[in-house]
């Protein structure tokens, strides 16, 4: 933006910014539910779902009351499906992206057909990655895999076919595609941004979701067991949660409009850029390295509750008064993704000599409601939610923090899919909320009277 724009902006803009028709007591007057939410903060209903379900407190005569959290996947506990695939010693995303597609947990035969599927797929077209990619690299991965995804229109045959097998279709290549996507992308914005080499390895067809990602991230492609079982857990615990959040929601409104798969996941993708949605945990590792940077004993409780203190005073940190990473929209007790996430991360802390970082989290998720209760003189429920954890998996496992979005995108290609799938079989009406108007008429003026 140069010196122009600057002062024309500056002259024009603030009669819209500083408009007062949008205070408190006008959302309150016109009964509008902001963010769709009711006034005791829960969403407004707006349509059905059998993908996802997301259960964190109870309303007994009016009141909330918490309880431990819960996720649901196609009805089957989260929780039930990671213990079932870890006793066998399997890797689990596969499966659940096959139960969010088709409603039911495949057979043995059912898996290997759909992983063999995918497993062929894992490669872009002819010159995809040259001209696509490595020609219009980006500083942000998210921006270039939504730019992928909107390019690979182009290379569809029938991308307009509107038919519920080539909706599948469609929604398995991208599945398939979305780990070198963003693998690629994070490969050119790593030369072209960071100045360093560029490494592309090929998707080998033996490998899992999460073994290849690693596998094509890695200058040397190289990782061990645990952490492919680890990056195979964070895919299963982002792979869906319901139809309220933001970026599924967005898929709903979108192919409402009988629009094109392309689009559709193209507008998920940017509802996930922000950091309001998938960028949380992001902000968890800023401020878990501002609190190392500035407090002398971070392995002292009075020293990290002291900094605590200080965030919630908005003197510290980003000065937006928020201790990221703990409480949640619906879950309260607790996030069982978190809780699942936290179980694997403590052997891995472990074997990386990392316990001291992990004591640290543990610290803030012990001490940050006793600070929250002296600060704003009421208990709050503030259990850690999955972004506390992840963003300190992915350190665990050597990710650099560029990827920590577009992994969130890799594991929710599959409940998108499933959501945009939903939308296009039953959905049948385009969802149009209202916004209500509150400018004030006014008469047209001729230009010689302005």
């Amino acid at each position: 933006m140069d010196n122009r724009d600057n002062e024309f902006l500056d002259k024009y803009a603030p009669e819209i910014l500083h408009s007062t028709a949008f205070n408190e007591d006008a959302y309150a007057k016109h009964n509008v539910k902001r963010g769709l939410r009711n006034a005791d903060g829960s969403g407004v209903v707006v349509g059905l779902t059998e993908i996802g379900d997301v259960h964190g407190y109870i309303v007994d005569e009016g009141d909330t009351v918490p309880v431990e959290g819960r996720l649901r996947y196609r009805g089957l506990r989260v929780n039930d499906m990671v213990n079932g695939f870890q006793e066998d010693k399997r890797y689990g995303y596969e499966e659940t992206a096959f139960l969010l597609l088709f409603g039911r947990l495949p057979r043995d035969q059912e898996l290997q057909e759909f992983s063999f599927m995918l497993s062929r797929k894992r490669e872009l077209p002819d010159t995809f990655t040259e001209d696509m990619i490595l020609k219009a690299p980006s500083p942000d991965v998210m921006n270039n895999l939504a730019r992928s995804v909107l390019a690979y229109y182009s290379y569809d045959p029938d991308p307009e076919d509107r038919s519920l097998k080539s909706i599948y279709l469609q929604c398995i290549n991208l599945i398939a595609l979305f780990p070198t996507m963003v693998a690629y992308a994070y490969q050119a914005k790593r030369h072209n941004y960071d100045h360093e080499s560029l490494f592309i390895h090929r998707p080998q067809p033996e490998l899992c979701t999460a073994e290849n990602f690693l596998y094509l991230i890695r200058p040397q492609p190289v990782y061990n067991r645990l952490e492919s079982e680890l990056l195979d857990l964070c895919f299963v615990l982002h792979a869906e949660h319901g139809g309220g959040n933001n970026s599924a929601f967005t898929i709903h409104v979108v192919s409402s409009t009988d629009t094109d798969t392309y689009s559709a996941i193209a507008a998920a993708i940017g509802s996930l850029k922000g950091s309001r949605h998938g960028g949380a945990n992001i902000k968890v590792i800023g401020m878990i390295e501002d609190l190392k940077a500035n407090v002398e004993r971070w392995d002292r409780d009075a020293d990290v509750a002291d900094y605590l203190e200080k965030v919630l005073k908005k003197e510290a940190y980003d000065r937006t008064g928020l201790i990221y990473g703990l409480g949640h929209s619906v879950y309260t007790l607790s996030d069982p993704r978190a809780v699942l996430l936290k179980k694997k991360a403590e052997r891995l802390a472990k074997e990386n000599g990392k316990e001291k970082e992990l004591n640290l989290y543990y610290a803030v998720e012990r001490l940050a409601p006793e600070v929250f209760a002296s600060i704003k003189g009421a208990r709050k429920v503030m259990a850690p939610n999955v972004d506390f954890y992840s963003g300190f998996v992915y350190e665990l496992l050597n990710i650099p923090s560029p990827l920590y979005t577009p992994i969130f995108a890799i594991a929710r290609i599959a409940g998108w899919c499933a959501h945009r799938l939903e939308e296009v079989v039953h959905g049948g009406r385009i969802i149009r909320p209202a916004y209500r108007n509150v400018a004030e008429e006014q008469d047209y003026m001729p230009m010689k009277k302005r």
